[in-house]
């Protein structure tokens, strides 16, 4: 087991540090190297539900999602966390945070002055009705009154800040009695509908238009959104549309891709779980579930677009597991780490119920691919599958990892871990 990069955390829940500071910027993070395959030891656990989404904000990881339990990295101490609870980035020492939420965090995204946005299925806040999302303070867990967005109704399934900005991308189709549908653009501060952004998606003949997620280039000029839509305005978007936001508005790009359009499995409205742009903002991957059926279709596979021209785009490599969802995507430079509840990658002949095709290599749960080819990395941590990774998140130190099981890197690691620089 690795070594603890500190002295022995704390194990009594602590407040967090009072800092204050500008809006943060949200950006990716390059590494200069792929991760070690040994977790750190000194990461908390969840104890049951899943982990759903995790921000950093300052030296405090935020975690949120279906759960009611953590403990301490040494499982002595236990406390009750509902659906979000946070800790030290460099100790692990379990904070003192803890806001009540009547619902799963599926979003979350660092705000100004040691605050924190979260997104999701919930409607009260601290006992005060607030829907879908919020702000909180990480001092003392407080909502913030004045960043009061409406939703009409449904979730929010994602959230980035940039600058004074805040992305929402979720299932409603109204924010404060403002149409927007899916995805919108708000006040990071007051919580107000930017009116000159709407990305005008549709769905004819969905049961209902939703962003299942999307993000933000570091650059904070472009968005990529993916989901359950079929257009933006009158143009043909299948499941996935990229948008130049660096205006004053939502202008749809002709960067297009129709490799979506085929069906995988009925009743998926959308296959497409989770997209991020490179560091540099030249390609994105785009992770997916729909239970494969052919090689030619991209269900339950990753897929990189190059992002730099315009007009229709086939996908410059495909990753494909032979029928096993993967749900989470995150990119560093040297790597492109996936997570599902994959058994192998390089498997483009294997199917769900017969087994790894020729070339096939093991990489239960979570792995790595090389950015350029798409190919498998020799990085093998393994982890119990279950249902999968929902989260990565990567930070200047390593990689952060948030799932429904309890075995990550061969060790004890409850739904959440990381995995450091070499």
């Amino acid at each position: 087991m690795r070594r603890r990069l500190l002295a022995a955390a704390a194990v009594a829940a602590v407040a967090v540090p009072a800092t204050t500071g500008a809006m943060p910027a949200g950006a990716d993070t390059y590494h200069p190297t792929v991760v070690s395959a040994d977790p750190v030891d000194f990461t908390p656990h969840v104890l049951d539900g899943t982990v759903w989404s995790l921000a950093v904000v300052g030296d405090t990881v935020v975690v949120g999602g279906a759960f009611n339990k953590v403990s301490d990295s040494s499982r002595r101490f236990t406390f009750e966390r509902k659906n979000i609870f946070a800790f030290g980035l460099h100790d692990g020492v379990i904070r003192a945070f803890a806001p009540e939420v009547d619902g799963a965090i599926y979003s979350l995204a660092p705000g100004p002055d040691h605050s924190v946005y979260i997104g999701g299925a919930f409607k009260t806040v601290n006992g005060q009705g607030q829907r879908a999302v919020a702000r909180v303070s990480l001092r003392d867990g407080g909502r913030y009154p004045s960043f009061n967005p409406r939703m009409n109704w449904g979730d929010v399934r994602g959230l980035v800040t940039r600058g004074e900005r805040l992305y929402v991308g979720g299932t409603f189709s109204a924010i404060n009695g403002v149409p927007r549908v899916g995805l919108a653009r708000l006040n990071a501060y007051t919580g107000v509908v930017d009116q000159g952004f709407d990305a005008r998606l549709a769905g004819p003949g969905l049961k209902r238009t939703r962003v299942e997620h999307f993000d933000v280039s570091t650059d904070g000029r472009k968005l990529i959104a993916v989901g359950a839509f079929l257009k933006s305005g009158t143009a043909d978007r299948t499941q996935i549309a990229l948008f130049d936001v660096g205006g004053p508005g939502a202008a749809l790009t002709g960067w297009y891709t129709d490799a979506f359009k085929p069906a995988c499995m009925k009743g998926f409205d959308t296959y497409l779980r989770q997209v991020k742009f490179s560091p540099d903002g030249s390609y994105i991957v785009v992770a997916a579930t729909g239970r494969a059926s052919s090689a030619q279709k991209l269900c339950d596979s990753a897929a990189r677009f190059e992002t730099r021209t315009a007009g229709p785009q086939n996908p410059t490599w495909v990753q494909r597991t032979g029928g096993d969802s993967l749900y989470a995507v995150a990119i560093t430079g040297p790597a492109v780490y996936l997570g599902g509840h994959q058994r192998w990658f390089d498997n483009p002949y294997g199917t769900d119920g017969n087994g790894p095709g020729p070339g096939a290599v093991s990489r239960p749960g979570i792995g790595a691919v090389n950015p350029n080819t798409g190919k498998a990395l020799e990085w093998n941590p393994t982890r119990s599958r279950g249902v999968g990774v929902r989260a990565f998140l990567v930070t200047e130190g390593g990689l952060l990892v948030g799932s429904d099981t309890d075995q990550l890197g061969r060790e004890y690691h409850g739904r959440i871990g990381m995995f450091p620089l070499r």
